[in-house]
């Protein structure tokens, strides 16, 4: 199988290391920064370039860029691209990069997924990447019709090597609301709550629910901040809601309401034993 990958970032350069496991795969690649495929290619996570000349031998070509920049991509490339050719973005948000792109693919005839691998760290760039980033991990797809059961069969077999361990199929509308609450939201918290004076002292005061919290405060500014405006009215309603907890919270603990302070804890208690099993 030929691959081709477009971004070489920490999600990118992973999927190509994952390819590269298997023999008798050849994968291609492209970054903005030249340099970084000649280093992937040195750290033998690809065989080459991807260049436009090649576009024609790929069964399976990987958008690991912002989604702006999927719909750019695949503007200039459709013309290009053999219709055997299945494409597969990887970026955060769905609405905008599945209205721009399918209907590119229904005009030139390749098939096209909106794709979503369900892992990451908080660190960025190809030096952090690696081959099992994405062992046991869920992947999103987005399909221009539920009912093609072939096209979502080739896409689970394409995808195989890189070692997902569950495929969800849903709509990009969907899929952004839940990658709102699921994600997005835990990188705004996260990353306001660092912002205390009192985080200058936590060292040898803190532990694991600490870490768990600010994990993902050390982020890609500009990657997430178009993720957040992308997905703008999703991620406003879930900063809404939890501003409206908080308060509940911040009221019952001004008024040293003891009674009202555990109803609140007992809820959000019950609801995470609900949601996610004891």
């Amino acid at each position: 199988m030929t691959v081709g990958i477009i971004g070489l970032g920490l999600i990118g350069g992973s999927l190509a290391k994952a390819f590269c496991r298997e023999e008798g795969n050849t994968v291609l690649g492209w970054d903005t920064d030249s340099t970084i495929v000649e280093f992937a290619q040195i750290a033998q996570a690809i065989h080459g370039p991807l260049t436009d000349e090649r576009l024609g031998e790929l069964d399976l070509l990987l958008l690991a860029t912002y989604p702006e920049a999927v719909v750019e991509h695949m503007t200039r490339l459709a013309p290009l691209l053999s219709k055997h050719t299945m494409v597969i973005d990887c970026a955060g948000t769905k609405e905008k990069v599945c209205a721009g792109v399918f209907p590119l693919a229904e005009r030139y005839g390749f098939r096209f997924l909106g794709g979503h691998p369900m892992a990451g760290t908080h660190f960025s760039g190809f030096k952090y990447s690696r081959a099992d980033l994405f062992d046991g991990a869920p992947m999103v797809i987005v399909p221009p019709r539920f009912d093609d059961i072939r096209l979502l069969d080739e896409a689970k077999k394409l995808l195989a090597p890189v070692g997902f361990g569950r495929v969800s199929i849903t709509t990009a509308q969907e899929h952004d609301k839940r990658i709102a609450f699921t994600s997005q939201m835990a990188h705004v918290i996260s990353n306001a709550y660092i912002k205390s004076p009192t985080a200058r002292n936590h060292d040898g005061f803190s532990a694991g629910s600490y870490k768990d919290l600010t994990r993902v405060a050390w982020l890609n500014p500009a990657m997430w901040a178009e993720l957040f405006l992308e997905n703008r009215e999703n991620l406003l309603f879930e900063l809404d809601t939890l501003i409206r907890s908080l308060e509940q919270y911040r009221e019952a603990i001004q008024e040293d309401d003891f009674a009202a302070l555990c109803q609140l804890l007992e809820e959000g208690r019950r609801i995470k034993e609900e949601v996610d099993g004891t």
